[in-house]
């Protein structure tokens, strides 16, 4: 069996290395692998490691993802599909990564961190926990700083989606009170919202290895896309 496959359409350019060993000291050349969807697109010096044996046996990176000059791709990831990683973007192993996400360049990614579909990381940020779908995060270390407005707009979400999904994450994350009681009153009140209900998927898995991420507010607000007022990520 191959230890690495490249969808069709994929262009792989100068100096990239995909499905090499693993960096892990426990590795003994296992038969692992390495998969990389259609229509990527794979810049120069790029590395995607092949599977550990301590995770499911597969790195993958999935259809139409774009990662770009030097972005390293650890053992035993998983990256959905249209995600991009910008310029010298560091994922640790285990890393899942939800479709649509992007992670600004130099950004720095734990293992086994989980980052949720159509998150927002920016430049430089240092990622050690858990971060919800369509969360923007922002600094060293990363802090929940509003959410990408502007991604789901692309994607077809509407005004009053966006505003509810404004009210549950002040809900979940601003407001005072223990979590799990906003976790079932968000469920409560928007149970037929399916972007709250996918945050509310995501933070109830029991299965996580990291704790969600903290929220916070920008330091420099010149610096980053984020409505300060509004928390919404551009």
């Amino acid at each position: 069996m191959a230890r690495r496959e490249i969808g069709a359409g994929t262009k792989v350019l100068s100096f990239a290395a995909i499905g090499t060993p693993p960096q892990d000291l426990k590795y003994r050349n296992e038969p692992t692998r390495c998969e990389v969807g259609p229509k990527c697109l794979i810049r120069e010096g790029v590395t995607i490691h092949r599977a550990s044996v301590g995770g499911g046996g597969v790195t993958r990176v999935g259809a139409g993802c774009m990662l770009m000059a030097q972005a390293h791709v650890a053992h035993d990831c998983i990256l959905g599909e249209g995600v991009i990683l910008a310029n010298n973007v560091m994922l640790g192993g285990h890393v899942l990564v939800g479709d649509g996400a992007f992670i600004g360049g130099g950004a720095a990614v734990h293992q086994t961190v989980r980052i949720g579909r159509l998150a927002m990381v920016s430049g430089l940020a240092g990622v050690t926990n858990d971060i919800p779908p369509f969360g923007y995060v922002f600094g060293l270390p990363a802090r929940l700083v509003g959410f990408n407005k502007i991604g789901l707009l692309r994607r077809g979400a509407s005004r009053d989606q966006l505003r509810t999904l404004r009210l549950a994450n002040n809900l979940l994350f601003k407001d005072p009170g223990e979590f799990a009681a906003k976790i079932e009153q968000a469920a409560t009140r928007w149970p037929e919202e399916v972007l709250v209900q996918e945050v509310l998927d995501f933070v109830r898995d029991m299965t996580r290895r990291r704790q969600l991420v903290r929220p916070g507010r920008m330091a420099a607000p010149e610096l980053g896309g984020v409505d300060e007022e509004n928390g919404d990520g551009t």
